[in-house]
């Protein structure tokens, strides 16, 4: 029997989750960052990688700040023409 945990854990380091308007983290990053997270807050959601995105982003205030960051877009830099 596989369980929860190893459901996720492979989901997200499977890249599954997707994190829209994220900064430009790598998949892995955002599974690094998010994983405990994703356990923690959205168990019930597990393994549908939409239901877990979508709790995520409801518990947004509940995230650790590396998870939170993944969720923040990145603020673009202009740059300067010669």
């Amino acid at each position: 029997m596989i369980s929860k945990r190893s459901t996720v854990s492979a989901l997200l380091l499977g890249g599954a989750l997707t994190l829209h308007g994220a900064s430009a983290a790598t998949k892995d990053e955002q599974a690094a960052a998010c994983r405990g997270d994703a356990i923690r807050l959205c168990t019930f959601a597990i393994p549908n990688e939409a239901k877990i995105t979508e709790c995520m982003k409801k518990k947004i205030d509940q995230l650790s700040p590396r998870c939170r960051a993944m969720f923040t877009p990145q603020k673009k830099t202009k740059s300067k023409k010669s």
